[in-house]
């Protein structure tokens, strides 16, 4: 299994909206990292697995998307607490909505809201 993996940072906002939240409840900004990590078992004709400027367009447009926006106010986000776990399944579905090259056969996900926490999402594509 070949892989390819790709990184952004970016800092945004969010409040959680779970009962009892603590400080966590009000605005709040986070410096996230996302990692990408492309999966697949063949390379394609020039011996890539994904088209790096694909990935690479893939995260300009989640950094364009989401530096100094508050999550809670987005689309993607309503109805759902804004949790780093939620996040990662948004930036899941918004990666595979661009990167589309047929080598790649799994994605993972990994959003860290500091140099502690993670969370992740990682499905077939």
């Amino acid at each position: 299994m070949y892989t390819t993996t790709v990184r952004t940072d970016f800092v945004a906002q969010h409040y959680l909206t779970v009962p009892d939240p603590g400080p966590e409840g009000t605005l709040h900004s986070h410096h996230y990292r996302v990692e990408l990590e492309f999966r697949g078992p063949e390379l394609d004709e020039y011996d890539y697995l994904v088209n790096i400027d694909h990935a690479n367009a893939a995260l300009e447009a989640l950094a364009d998307r989401y530096t100094d926006a508050t999550l809670n106010d987005l689309p993607e986000f309503d109805g759902y607490n804004p949790s780093v776990e939620r996040f990662a399944r948004v930036v899941f579905d918004r990666v595979t909505d661009r990167v589309t090259d047929e080598t790649v056969t799994g994605l993972s996900v990994t959003v860290w809201e500091d140099d502690e926490a993670a969370a992740g999402y990682d499905a077939a594509v």
